[in-house]
């Protein structure tokens, strides 16, 4: 069968976004951001060679990924960012979020940091440019939002957003710790919610004025 007939019989299907979701399931049931593409073909049941079509090689193919999952970050931080409530609420419930956002995507930060070493400086910049740098100044405007209305200390909102992006990161990106360390493997919703409401209480400690 020719490309163009693969092509066409793929994109009924939603070819294009299946393989982008099948590479995701990859990265999270294999705690990794290496992606064979025979697997990818045995687990979407598309030929690989629509790889190369729609993304022009395996470095495409995350960035379409890192795309999908960024730009419904930036959505939803937008949002909150427009919503008439405290900044401590607003903090709280943003920092939940990001917690719950590495549960589903546990290989984000890891992504992000491949792409931005292994790509061509232009491309490294774009990724900076279209998500790293808007969450920054998103974290300007909920922890500047705090320090003006006096409720916050007066912190450093990159150093924040650091901190609270290294929390979320490292306890999701840590199941082998959790295993060999400790015994456990119950990275379930359960272990999540935990992790959630004792990080966000931990932080918010850290930031409000006494």
């Amino acid at each position: 069968m020719t490309v163009e007939k693969l092509v066409a019989k793929a994109n009924e299907a939603g070819a294009r976004d299946k393989l982008i979701e099948t590479a995701s399931q990859i990265m999270r049931q294999g705690d990794t951001i290496d992606i064979s593409f025979s697997e990818l073909s045995v687990l979407s049941g598309l030929n690989s060679a629509l790889v190369k079509y729609y993304f022009g090689n395996k470095d495409g193919l995350l960035e379409a990924i890192l795309e999908r999952d960024m730009d419904n970050i930036l959505v939803q931080v937008g949002l909150l960012i427009k919503k008439d409530m405290p900044p401590e609420d607003k903090l709280r419930h943003h920092i939940g979020a990001v917690i719950d956002t590495y549960h589903e995507f546990p290989y984000l930060n890891r992504l992000t940091m491949r792409l931005i070493r292994e790509l061509p400086p232009e491309g490294a910049r774009n990724i900076a440019d279209k998500y790293l740098k808007p969450l920054s100044e998103a974290y300007n405007i909920f922890v500047g939002e705090g320090i003006k209305s006096g409720v916050f200390r007066d912190v450093d909102p990159d150093l924040f957003y650091s901190a609270v992006t290294g929390a979320a990161d490292r306890f999701f990106t840590g199941k082998l710790v959790w295993k060999y360390c400790y015994g456990r493997e119950d990275f379930d919703e359960r272990m999540r919610d935990a992790y959630r409401e004792q990080t966000v209480d931990l932080i918010m400690a850290g930031i409000l004025k006494s």
